[in-house]
């Protein structure tokens, strides 16, 4: 009886516990990288929107503009956060202390990219910005 009430909670606790237990989720989404240099190397006036697209990606405000076209925006922000400790423990006897120290770091890059397309979706101009602080 006593193997069986065991047996029993075993397999209610194995299910129950089964509930817990998390998948990785799988995006489609790329993505990219988007480096000055990028922009500067493979956008040119007179490319197409959709080469554009395959480069950096989709922008991300789309605005109509004076010339009959579009004016596009890239902005990306990253984060970079760093943190350091240290700590230290010291004994005479019985008697210890603890003394525990920590540092942290933030720095934030911007990347603004403005394309101006014509009316027949072609790159008319290239402009970016880009900061750190």
């Amino acid at each position: 009886m006593i193997k069986t009430t065991l047996a029993t909670l075993a397999t209610v606790s194995a299910i129950f516990l089964s509930g817990c237990v998390t998948q990785p989720v799988k995006t489609n989404s790329v993505d990219k990288n988007i480096t000055v240099g990028t922009v500067q190397k493979e956008i040119t006036v007179g490319m197409s929107a959709a080469d554009v697209v395959v480069v950096l990606g989709s922008p991300n405000i789309v605005t109509s503009n004076d010339i009959d076209g579009e004016t596009w925006v890239y902005d990306k922000i990253s984060q970079d956060v760093s943190y350091g400790n240290s700590s230290s423990y010291g004994t005479l006897l019985l008697i210890g202390t603890s003394e525990k120290s920590g540092t942290s770091s933030t720095s934030q890059r911007t990347l603004t990219i403005v394309i101006t397309l014509d009316s027949r979706s072609k790159v008319t101009k290239v402009k970016y910005h880009t900061s750190r602080f």
